[in-house]
C-alpha cells in the first residue's frame, strides 16, 4: 500500500502551493481591511485577473474534461489542490469550471450556457433550497405550470450560492404535483432577464448567498435541462458530486491555523515560561494535529473512491461530517491558544472561525450526514470495517 504522491501529483500540488504563497497570501491584510469595511475581499476584476494568471500556467477548468479545454484532473488531485487553496482565506477559485449537471445540456444549450460558463463569460447558480425545503429537498414547493409551449414558474429559493452574481439559474420546480420528487420535478435553465429577482442574505460570514423570487417567470419548453420530470435525479447528482471537496479545503485551513498556534505557543510567555511548555496547550496541539491527519485520509479515501467510480456517498458523508466537526474544534482551540488577540479582528483566526462554521451546515448538515451514515450501516449497505473490502 503506497501513500506517497506521484511525481505529477507532487508537481501540481507544489505549483498551487507556490501560487497561494506568492499571489494570494500577500493580499490577506487588504482582504481583511475590505471585509471589515463591508466590501468584498476580492473584486470581480481582481478574481478574474488571478484566474487568468493561473491559466497562463495551465490551471484552468481543474475538473473540466479536456475536450472542453479543462485539465480533467482526478478527484484525488483536485482534493489536494483544494487543501492548498484552503491555506488562505482569500476567496479564490480556479476559473474554467461549470456545474456537473450542465453537461446534460443538449447541443443548443451547451452553446448558450455550458461553453460560456466554462470560458467565464456567464455565471450560473443552482437553486433547489427553499424556506421550507433545506435538508428535505423533496419538500420543494416552487411550481412550473404548462401554458402552451411555455412553462410559468412561481416560488422562492433561499441560500443560493452565487445567486446575486448569476445571469442564469438552474432552478428546480414541481411540474407534476402527484409524482413530486418521484418523477415530477424538472430542472429549468432560466436567464435573469426572464424576470427572476435576487436579494442578498446577510450572514455571520463573508459569504453572501441570495434569495431568489420567481413570479410568473415564463420560459419556453426548450429551457428544460435533461428530461421532463427527472430534475430531482439531476439535483442529487449535483449535491453528491463533490461533497469531499468541502472538507478538503478545510484541511488547508486547519494546517495554517495549527501552524499559527504552534508559532504563538513557542513565542508567547506567561509566568516566566513559553505557553508551549503548558500541558493544556500541548494537548490542544496534539489533538488538533491528530485530527487533521485523520481528516486528510478520510478526504483522500473518499476522493479515491470517486476516481475508482464506486459508490462514494458513504465515504464522502464521513469526510464531510468529520471535517465540519473537527475543523470547528480546531479553530476554536487555536483561538483559545491566542487568547484575547484571537478574538480580535487583528488576526484572521476569528474570520476562519466564522467561515468554518458554515461547513457544518451547507451541502448537507451534520445531522443529515449522520443520518446517511447510520442508515447505511444499520441496513447493511456498508459493512463495519469494510473499507478495504
Amino acid at each position: 500500500m503506497d501513500f506517497s504522491l506521484s511525481v505529477e501529483e507532487r508537481e501540481v500540488r507544489d505549483w498551487v502551493r507556490t501560487f497561494v504563497q506568492r499571489d494570494l497570501m500577500p493580499r490577506e491584510q487588504e482582504v481583511l481591511r475590505r471585509e471589515r469595511a463591508g466590501q468584498p475581499g476580492l473584486t470581480g476584476e481582481e478574481l478574474r485577473e488571478l484566474q487568468l494568471k493561473a491559466k497562463e500556467s495551465g490551471f484552468w477548468g481543474v475538473q473540466t474534461p479536456e475536450e472542453y479545454g479543462g485539465m480533467g484532473l482526478s478527484a484525488v488531485m483536485t482534493a489536494l489542490l483544494e487543501a492548498e487553496l484552503g491555506r488562505t482565506f482569500v476567496p479564490f477559485r480556479f476559473g474554467g469550471n461549470a456545474d456537473n449537471i450542465l453537461y446534460y445540456a443538449n447541443d443548443e444549450q451547451k452553446e448558450r450556457y455550458l461553453l460560456p460558463t466554462i470560458s467565464g463569460e456567464r455565471k450560473s447558480c443552482f437553486a433547489i433550497t427553499e424556506p421550507g425545503a433545506g435538508s428535505d429537498a423533496k419538500a420543494i414547493r416552487t411550481s412550473a405550470r404548462k401554458d402552451g409551449t411555455d412553462w410559468v414558474i412561481n416560488g422562492e429559493k433561499t441560500f443560493i450560492t452565487g445567486g446575486n452574481e448569476a445571469d442564469f439559474v438552474m432552478v428546480f420546480a414541481i411540474t407534476d404535483p402527484e409524482k413530486g420528487a418521484n418523477g415530477g420535478v424538472t430542472c429549468f435553465l432560466v436567464d435573469r432577464d426572464a424576470g427572476w429577482k435576487s436579494e442578498y442574505i446577510d450572514t455571520m460570514g463573508e459569504w453572501g448567498p441570495a434569495a431568489l423570487v420567481f413570479e410568473d417567470v415564463r420560459v419556453p419548453e426548450t429551457q428544460i435541462l435533461g428530461e421532463l420530470g427527472h430534475g430531482f435525479d439531476l439535483a442529487m447528482q449535483w449535491i453528491g458530486a463533490g461533497r469531499y471537496l468541502l472538507p478538503a479545503r478545510a484541511i488547508g485551513s486547519c494546517e495554517r491555523l495549527i501552524s499559527m498556534a504552534i508559532e504563538h505557543a513557542n513565542t508567547r510567555e506567561t509566568f516566566g515560561q513559553k505557553i508551549a511548555e503548558r500541558q493544556a496547550i500541548q494537548w490542544m496541539i496534539a489533538d488538533s494535529g491528530t485530527e487533521l491527519e485523520a481528516l486528510r485520509w478520510l478526504v483522500l479515501h473518499a476522493a479515491w473512491q470517486v476516481d475508482q467510480k464506486v459508490d462514494s456517498r458513504h465515504a464522502q458523508s464521513m469526510a464531510k461530517l468529520y471535517g465540519g466537526v473537527k475543523a470547528n474544534e480546531i479553530v476554536d482551540r487555536v483561538l483559545q491558544i491566542h487568547g484575547g488577540m484571537g478574538y480580535t479582528r487583528e488576526l484572521p483566526v476569528e474570520r476562519w472561525y466564522r467561515e468554518l462554521r458554515l461547513l457544518r451546515i451547507y451541502e448537507g448538515t451534520d445531522e443529515i450526514q449522520r443520518r446517511t451514515i447510520a442508515r447505511n450501516l444499520l441496513k447493511g449497505h456498508v459493512k463495519v470495517g469494510g473499507t478495504l473490502g
